[in-house]
């Protein structure tokens, strides 16, 4: 429609959307050119049905971004990591703004604030969620571009963690005492993470073949509850060979502490509970300072994957097959890696242990 003169030295447009519907230019104009030439770009956009709803973006960000956390099927972790920086985080910056109401100095302000309070870490982990909740809103055409674009925000530089020797393992697998002694060794030497060792069971040891096979996991939530459900990823689930130093603790293990029947939980607590990182975290951490050991590094079982490339040739492939670990950019999963060279892994690993401690080498397990 021609632009109108609504008052002096201003000049309002309005057109026939792509509904059919009229709609006002969110501003006047100088002159009626400018205005004219505003409607061209408007019918032009329509025309090639680039057109967007101006009031496409005028939805709440905390309930889209509830709604995009609830419709994700994210694993319990995830969703509870989510949801907690939206509490904490997102919905006292953003929570009363439209997704068309946040713009780049808003996100740019709001990351500096938290970054000045020394959570580096956190800072990096809340600005990637308004990122992806954002890309989300773009692709459903509820705002044109996606505002979150600092470069290098949502990179996380952790601190470089002390990785424990061989000699350090041993003392600590001594100060948690005997029932949690195989769970420090395995976690060490089979880099199993901790929501996969909670669920391991009887029937998942072989001390014949000497492995451990990997089924589920049951991530620990702040809560204390533990949620089952898959391994990280695909290549999470996988059979990992155990160093031979470390089955005679594993058989006794099973002999004194592990459920019962094949379906019993491998590690329980004194009665029968399942395992909990907090009651483990502390039982440590009380075992370290009483032993003289407060400053012993905490274990990191991925930490140790350039210390077994050294000790035993395997190549970073054959290592996150070991680990269970998969490259979500590319989507590969390291399933190529043979049972051989995982044993190998292993026998280099039982190699440096009995050359760390003073030992001959490990006899096969004739049970």
């Amino acid at each position: 429609m021609p632009a109108r003169r609504p008052g002096a030295g201003s000049f309002q447009a309005r057109y026939l959307d792509a509904n059919g519907i009229l709609q006002p230019a969110p501003e006047t104009f100088e002159t009626k050119t400018d205005a004219d030439d505003w409607l061209a770009e408007m019918q032009t956009s329509i025309r090639k049905k680039d057109w967007r709803d101006p009031d496409a973006g005028a939805v709440n960000f905390a309930k889209y971004a509830d709604a995009w956390t609830t419709e994700r099927g994210l694993m319990p972790t995830t969703l509870e990591l989510y949801r907690r920086l939206l509490r904490l985080h997102l919905e006292p910056a953003f929570g009363e703004l439209d997704l068309d109401e946040i713009t780049p100095p808003l996100v740019r302000a709001w990351r500096a604030e938290l970054r000045a309070t020394g959570k580096h870490t956190t800072a990096a982990k809340a600005y990637r969620l308004p990122k992806s909740v954002m890309a989300t809103a773009t692709d459903d055409e509820l705002i044109r571009r996606n505002q979150c674009r600092l470069k290098g925000a949502g990179k996380e530089s952790a601190e470089e963690c002390g990785i424990a020797s061989i000699e350090q393992v041993y003392e600590l697998a001594e100060l948690v005492g005997p029932r949690w002694r195989a769970m420090v060794l395995l976690a060490d030497f089979t880099a199993l993470r901790p929501e996969e060792l909670a669920e391991l069971r009887r029937k998942d040891i072989n001390l014949v073949a000497g492995t451990v096979q990997v089924r589920l996991a049951t991530p620990e939530l702040n809560t204390g509850r533990r949620a089952l459900g898959d391994t990280k990823s695909e290549a999470g689930k996988r059979v990992v060979t155990i160093p031979a130093a470390v089955l005679p603790d594993v058989r006794l293990h099973l002999e004194l502490f592990a459920g019962k029947e094949q379906e019993g939980l491998l590690f329980v607590g004194e009665k029968g509970a399942p395992f909990h990182r907090t009651t483990f975290g502390r039982g440590v951490a009380q075992g370290t300072r009483q032993g003289g050991h407060a400053g012993l590094p905490l274990l990191r079982p991925p930490a140790h994957r350039h210390t077994l490339a050294a000790a035993t040739g395997a190549s970073l492939k054959e290592l996150m097959a070991r680990m269970g670990q998969s490259s979500v950019r590319s989507a590969l999963i390291y399933q190529h890696a043979t049972r051989e060279r995982d044993q190998k892994i292993a026998d280099g690993r039982d190699a440096e242990i009995n050359r760390t401690l003073g030992r001959g080498a490990t006899p096969p397990d004739e049970s």
